[in-house]
């Protein structure tokens, strides 16, 4: 664990949509595109789940998550492994993000990932 890096920060603010990949506790896994993905602070990632049922429940089970954003014109991007560590459904973060998607959708909830490693390419 660590800090965020700059290139990790801008890349994550620049490619959109990113790909958010869990695992239940069987091992079942899950891919889900995330376009709300960004950088919360220096060790942490957030989003908004607005219809990923099957990634968040995953997340609940067993916190371990990749993440990827590519751009396929550049073919430049970027991996995350981390932990989800908060998963909620309201409080200040979650009424934010409520709020800036409440044409896309309702919010479920706003999960919050530590990130463990980092690579950008």
């Amino acid at each position: 664990m660590g800090k965020i890096s700059e290139e990790l920060g801008k890349a994550v603010a620049e490619i959109k949509p990113s790909l958010v990949a869990s695992a239940s506790k069987d091992g079942r896994p899950n891919v889900s595109a995330k376009g709300s993905l960004r950088v919360l602070d220096d060790q942490h990632l957030v989003y908004a789940d607005i219809m990923s049922p099957r990634t968040t429940k995953n997340l609940q089970e067993n916190p371990q998550v990749a993440l990827v954003g590519l751009n396929p014109e550049t073919r430049k991007g970027w991996r995350v492994w981390g932990k989800a560590v908060e998963i909620t459904n309201s409080g200040d973060l979650f009424e934010k993000f409520s709020k800036e998607y409440s044409a896309k959708g309702k919010v479920s909830y706003v999960v919050k990932i530590l990130v463990e490693e980092e690579l950008v390419f």
